[in-house]
């Protein structure tokens, strides 16, 4: 962030720090990951999983149960993000505002 202007830029493959998250969800609020298969191939699911969050076994198995209930959320650009990774391994997948 500069600190003259205060204008931020984010660029891909960079973790967004905390202070903007939070107000990227403050002001335009939550996105949520939509799995529109439920019969997709969760093994697919969880290796694009653990590759973009850099999680491991267990984790990704509790975010597994929130993607396919429809309840895992963050900002936009993030749940977009993690869509277009599923859409390329061949989940139809979307990024939906409530």
């Amino acid at each position: 962030m500069c600190r003259a202007c205060g204008q931020a830029t984010a660029d891909c493959g960079q973790v967004l720090p905390a202070r903007l998250r939070d107000r990227l969800l403050t002001d335009h609020g939550p996105a949520t990951l939509h799995v529109t298969d439920p019969s997709v191939e969760r093994v697919t699911l969880m290796r694009v999983l653990r590759a973009e969050l850099g999680i491991g076994l267990t984790e990704v198995k509790a975010v597994l149960g929130q993607v396919l209930a429809g309840a895992y959320s963050g900002t936009l650009p993030e749940v977009e993000y993690l869509a277009r990774k599923l859409r390329r391994a061949g989940v139809d997948a979307v990024a939906t505002r409530p």
